[in-house]
């Protein structure tokens, strides 16, 4: 399957609002009353705000026209208490929608992260790490502030503008429609120009995760980039890399404002033509100048937040369009279900291959009708050059990847049957470098074994003990609290290996794949290695993949694997001899 995270569908630049409503339920979940309270406040800032400037109106035609000054007191007392409340009630909104925003922000990351966990190998081999970290930082961050802030702007901006409409036009309906004329320009604008933004911002996010991708990418292979001299080449690809996120947030920057001078435009026409028709209604005896004056701070009610939408709008874009990179991962479903488990009496193996093809996503078939058994308590070798199918092979016995076509049996069932619980307890999997976690000895060693995770450190001790590992714990220098960082670099290579086998000859798996798990450590270490493994239960089968001669010397069976096709080798010595054919041909 396909996982390769690609850029989003034209067709999706423009949700609709009902999408945007169903992608987001889940995370709004319990926070129905926090809603609730935020657009009740909205509404009591909203509606004083809309009572102003009609109170306003009244003021000047009934009482300062004719000098009657306690009536102005008292209607400006009344206008204070009208400021007093939306002043509480903003501050409410801020506070309400800010928690809901965070604990929005919150519920993403868990559910981006838990989804991560549920994907395949195949899709973390298709996409960068940088690119994932940046939608899980960044574009959960889009929405946070979304909610937090342009939500609440969002809202009380569109209640003010729907007042201040509907007082324009119940005032004087042909003033009130001349007012409202440049809005309808303005709207047009927005709805041709708003699949433009969106797509800016698209452009900006990706790059945004292409540069952090860049920046993983090389800070993780540091060593080798100063090993062979080429901080050069670091600094042009991380240069190329930060070019294509300048430019793309630049024209991001430049689409998200482009609204600001528009609507400003707009906003003076209303203002010019409310005043010109105005005075002429004035003249005309149809218009007061109250209500002359209540028109302008109405059209100031309607235009003022039309251009605060401008900056609103910019961030709506960013939210829409991180949701987008978000629910294309959330949206994803891992191709390696679990089928009913069905036992094959046929199968005495442990192992077993049944007319096995496996290719990857890029077209390339690596492995061709694959037959073959692996017995209990046998050692078996697979050997063959770089890139004919061994780590292949093995990543399909430990379920890595399923096969594109044909079958693999465990114990007399399809290996698809295990959830991967019980199948991570019955197949133990050392890499050439094993991945360590930032913590202690003891948390890498049982990392993934429950049995011992609420043992203490004497009794993990006694425990190793009895599995006969306790010499390799005494390399270490604090024993079971030895530091660890996930660099790997407070240890060294030999170190990391001992743990990682113990991590595995602690859980007494059915079946051990090793895969050039000896290829970078000195002898000695690999002897402590061999006698790790020799302490394992004899029922246990143990799959080798090295070039190290030596190292599969005492295998059972030896399998030659090449151009995706498997073969018994028989000796060590029709092995060797098959190696050496197949590098004076190649």
């Amino acid at each position: 399957m396909n996982y390769a995270l690609s850029k989003t569908d034209k067709n999706k630049l423009n949700p609709k609002f009902s999408t945007v409503v169903r992608r987001l339920r889940p995370f709004l979940a319990g926070e129905k009353r926090d809603v609730i309270i935020g657009l009740g406040a909205i509404l009591i800032s909203s509606g004083a705000a809309l009572l102003t400037p009609i109170i306003i109106s009244h003021t000047v035609d009934k009482y300062i026209r004719v000098g009657n000054y306690s009536g102005v007191f008292f209607y400006s007392v009344i206008l204070l208490v009208i400021y007093i409340f939306f002043l509480f009630s903003s501050y409410t909104q801020i506070k309400t929608m800010g928690a809901v925003g965070r604990r929005v922000l919150f519920n993403l990351r868990n559910a981006l992260f838990n989804k991560l966990q549920e994907l395949p190998v195949a899709f973390f081999n298709q996409n960068k790490a940088g690119d994932l970290i940046s939608r899980i930082n960044s574009d959960t961050d889009q929405l946070n502030q979304f909610f937090a802030q342009a939500l609440m702007q969002f809202l009380s901006n569109f209640f003010l503008i729907v007042g201040a409409g509907i007082f324009l036009l119940v005032l004087n309906i042909r003033l009130g429609l001349a007012a409202l004329l440049p809005a309808a320009a303005a709207l047009i604008f927005t709805q041709v120009v708003s699949p433009w933004i969106k797509k800016k911002n698209l452009k900006n996010l990706r790059a945004l995760g292409g540069m952090s991708a860049e920046i993983q990418e090389s800070l993780n292979n540091f060593k080798a980039v100063v090993a062979f001299n080429r901080l050069d080449y670091f600094r042009d690809k991380f240069n190329s890399a930060n070019q294509n996120n300048y430019l793309a947030a630049v024209g991001a920057g430049i689409a998200n404002n482009i609204f600001t001078p528009v609507y400003g435009l707009v906003s003076n026409f209303a203002q010019i033509i409310v005043l010109g028709y105005g005075t002429y209604l004035i003249t005309a005896n149809e218009l007061s100048i109250g209500l002359l004056i209540g028109f302008i701070l109405y059209v100031n009610n309607f235009y003022m937040p039309l251009r605060q939408l401008a900056s609103v709008w910019s961030s709506l874009q960013q939210a829409l369009a991180g949701l987008d990179r978000i629910y294309e991962v959330l949206s994803l479903q891992s191709d390696m279900e679990i089928i009913p488990a069905e036992k094959d009496l046929k199968a005495a193996s442990l192992v077993e291959f049944r007319d096995v093809n496996f290719g990857y996503p890029d077209g390339k078939v690596v492995l061709h009708n694959i037959n073959f058994a692996l017995e209990k308590g046998k050692t078996y070798a697979l050997v063959g050059p770089t890139g004919g199918g061994k780590t292949t092979t093995a990543s399909l016995m430990a379920r890595l990847y399923d096969p594109t076509s044909g079958k693999i049996f465990l114990e007399g069932r399809d290996l698809r049957s295990f959830d991967p619980k019980e199948r991570a307890k019955k197949i133990g999997f050392i890499l050439q470098e094993p991945f360590l976690f930032t913590g202690t000895v003891r948390e890498n060693i049982i990392y993934g074994n429950e049995q011992y995770q609420k043992y203490s450190d004497e009794e993990l001790q006694g425990v190793i003990e009895k599995a006969g590992l306790s010499g390799l714990l005494a390399r270490f220098e604090n024993n079971l609290q030895t530091k660890v960082a996930a660099s790997g670099d407070s240890i060294s290579l030999g170190q990391k290996q001992l743990i990682a086998f113990m991590r595995v000859a602690l859980r007494s798996p059915e079946l051990v794949i090793l895969d050039e798990a000896t290829a970078n450590i000195d002898t000695v270490t690999e002897q402590l290695l061999e006698e790790i493994l020799k302490k394992l239960p004899p029922t246990t089968t143990k799959v080798i993949i090295a070039h190290r001669l030596n190292t599969i010397s005492s295998a059972d069976a030896i399998f030659f694997v090449n151009s995706g096709e498997i073969t018994m080798a028989g000796s060590m010595e029709h092995a060797v001899e098959m190696l050496l054919k197949d590098k004076r041909a190649s």
